[in-house]
């Protein structure tokens, strides 16, 4: 049965995954996130939390009230930021939440608070909490917590821009600036962009663009109908500051940035800069025809 009730979303994830496997392989990375994942559980199921779903390497819970969500935030970030094996592998997270009524059904949550949080994860940088200033507002006028302002963030689906804060989790907060006007949207000339070239055709994508899927199947934003392209072979999104792409196939998708060597990425993710090439299943030298050029504005690439 669906209902409407008013829960804090919170999505963390791990910063630096791709650098991950490239460095420690397949295997030894998954166990690594694995353990950070396990910890932020724990963390969120301490504060009266409750974990919905990991993907990859990131992590949904949601929480009864705005304080115990933040709370639970601000006690993952030191948990990673204190644990000897995390710190020793450079690990650190980031974090998005909002408070508002959710849809929840079948153990799932959905609706207008989960894609607020969803946002506010994308904001994130790493070792931040991004959050709105509605979620918070309670708890800063009396004293209780300490943020500081990011500005104005515009959200799919809401017509005006909304406030948005950092949460200041570390002990010692005497070199963080109070007040800072990080994101503006009037700076449209800084706003980032991506253009992707196909065949003639041009697509240009924006932070606030929805996902991007490419694979056989007609239903993608771009299909290209090749046999050894996936139905659903890999997705572009802009999130935590970047245009992301995602492998989602059987055959990999191969990527190159820039003067570097191309990359084969295979159920990973990669941060989309400068500008290269896409080639989905096959390197670029046996798959011309279907290759996708990319551009980053210098907005997509803080």
């Amino acid at each position: 049965m669906t209902q409407s009730t008013p829960l804090t979303i919170l999505f963390a994830d791990v910063s630096g995954s791709t650098r991950l496997f490239e460095e420690r392989g397949d295997v030894e990375a998954r166990a690594i996130i694995a353990s950070v994942l396990g910890a932020l559980s724990e963390v969120a199921e301490s504060h009266g939390g409750s974990v919905v779903k990991t993907i990859g390497d990131e992590i949904m819970c949601t929480f009864p009230g705005a304080m115990q969500g933040v709370m639970a935030g601000c006690d993952m970030q030191r948990r990673v930021a204190h644990d000897p094996q995390f710190v020793r592998d450079n690990i650190a997270i980031r974090i998005g939440l909002h408070h508002g009524d959710a849809l929840v059904e079948d153990g799932d949550v959905y609706g207008d608070a989960v894609n607020t949080a969803a946002r506010m994860a994308a904001l994130a940088k790493r070792e931040q909490i991004v959050t709105t200033a509605a979620s918070v507002k309670n708890f800063t006028a009396s004293g209780g917590l300490n943020v500081r302002s990011l500005g104005k963030a515009r959200v799919a689906g809401k017509l005006l821009p909304i406030e948005i804060v950092d949460v200041l989790w570390q002990e010692d907060t005497s070199n963080v600036t109070t007040v800072q006007r990080a994101i503006r949207v009037d700076e449209a000339a800084g706003r980032p962009k991506l253009t992707l070239r196909f065949r003639g055709q041009v697509i240009e994508l924006s932070d606030e663009s929805q996902p991007f899927s490419l694979g056989r199947e007609d239903s993608n934003t771009l299909s290209v109908q090749t046999e050894w392209v996936s139905r659903n072979h890999a997705l572009i999104e802009y999130k935590r500051g970047y245009f992301i792409l995602s492998d989602r196939s059987t055959n990999g998708t191969y990527v190159k940035l820039g003067e570097d060597d191309e990359l084969r990425l295979h159920r990973d993710e990669v941060h989309l800069r400068k500008a290269g090439t896409i080639s989905l299943g096959q390197m670029v030298a046996l798959n011309e025809r279907d290759v996708v050029y990319f551009q980053c504005s210098e907005g997509a690439d803080p």
